[in-house]
């Protein structure tokens, strides 16, 4: 294994979930706001998940996304 290259390779795609999830949380909660669903002081939890089937990995991570 190429030490270099597995790294590389783990923060491209830790870069890409990053930018994708940024875009769409913020594309979910502006339809949120303009539907009233949200008021726009809230904390809402959140939840993702790092999955590797091949590794066997399954890991969650927990936090919240304040709006205020």
């Amino acid at each position: 294994m190429d030490q270099e290259t597995f790294n590389l390779s783990i923060r491209k795609f830790l870069k890409m979930v990053g930018v994708n999830s940024q875009r769409e949380i913020e594309q979910a909660v502006g339809k949120a706001l303009e539907s009233g669903s949200l008021k726009g002081d809230e904390s809402i939890p959140a939840r993702v998940t790092l999955e590797i089937p091949a590794l066997g990995l399954k890991v969650p991570f927990d936090g919240d996304i304040r709006l205020k």
